[in-house]
């Protein structure tokens, strides 16, 4: 009798995460084995090779999904690809970080509005820590908002809100739920995997509702997979892929002059990485194991829909 109670115990304790994750694979029109996969490319608007490249694997490969990092200076751009193309799946890869060397990128709110988000330069710092470590939460807030409002000016309707180097979901609990926040008052779901939850204080989970949606996990290549090949790594995700929703994030660009200079001191992510991702997810095999494999690909589009009726 104990064993039986502890059982069932147990099973009330999982149903509520089990239940909702087959709630949205069904909601969605799928059965609860079926393997959903969003090929989703980060990092739209930081550059013209990165446009074109990541328009060309929407529109030709088989990348179905992509982020626009509003602060850039080639965001008009893709903001013109995506008021011709509304049937194109386009989040924003919320950003208060510029990385990179020699392209540099501050906030779209005023300078004034947001200190605490710049540095001695003016630009938004170039990691998560010395943002975290400096950020007003009253001001990431409103830095935020600034970049949602200017894509709704430019004509982009996006579709979902995720985060650049995972600055809002690892700084601390506050600016979390800013990232929850956000995401629910624009009625457009955040980007939070079930993995990724596993590797988070419960300070961060007990934010979410039972509303809030949730991906079952995240692929991304590791410099590890880079030095052994990205063909090899997206090969193996794929052959592997199991039940529920999952997302395979890749960033696609050309090899070309203009990528160059801008990852010269960043091998990691950088021009080659890119193209090796362009490549292969506009090939002839990755198609083939897409079908081998019966993998359905879906949009956060769809999972908008689910959530928010829209």
């Amino acid at each position: 009798m104990i064993i039986r109670l502890f059982v069932l115990s147990v099973l009330t304790l999982m149903s509520p995460l089990t239940n909702a994750q087959l709630s949205l694979v069904e909601k969605l029109g799928y059965s609860a084995d079926d393997k959903l996969l969003i090929i989703h490319a980060d990092d739209l608007g930081v550059a013209h090779s990165e446009n074109i490249a990541s328009i060309r694997a929407m529109t030709s490969g088989v990348v179905n999904s992509g982020s626009i990092m509003m602060p850039c200076p080639w965001v008009p751009e893709i903001a013109a690809f995506a008021k011709d193309n509304p049937w194109v799946d386009l989040g924003l890869h919320l950003t208060l970080t510029s990385e990179w060397q020699y392209i540099k990128w501050g906030p779209m709110a005023s300078r004034n509005e947001v200190p605490s988000l710049i540095d001695s330069n003016g630009y938004l710092y170039d990691n998560c820590l010395d943002f975290a470590k400096h950020a007003v939460l009253e001001e990431v807030e409103v830095e935020l908002k600034a970049q949602i409002e200017q894509a709704y000016r430019l004509g982009i309707v996006p579709t979902h809100l995720d985060t650049h180097m995972g600055c809002l979901v690892f700084s601390s609990p506050e600016i979390f739920e800013v990232y929850l926040k956000l995401g629910r008052e624009y009625k457009m779901p955040v980007w939070i995997s079930r993995f990724f939850l596993q590797s988070i204080p419960d300070s961060f989970k007990s934010l979410l509702r039972p509303t809030d949606i949730i991906i079952e996990r995240t692929y991304s290549a590791s410099p590890e997979d880079f030095a052994s090949g990205l063909a090899s790594y997206y090969e193996m995700v794929l052959s592997n892929l199991t039940s529920g929703v999952q997302i395979l994030l890749i960033h696609t660009a050309y090899d070309n002059a203009e990528m160059q200079g801008l990852s010269v001191d960043h091998p990691m992510w950088g021009a080659k990485w890119r193209q090796e991702d362009f490549d292969f997810f506009t090939s002839k095999r990755c198609r083939e194991i897409l079908e081998k494999e019966d993998i359905k690909l879906i949009t956060w589009r769809q999972i908008q829909q689910v959530m928010y009726g829209q």
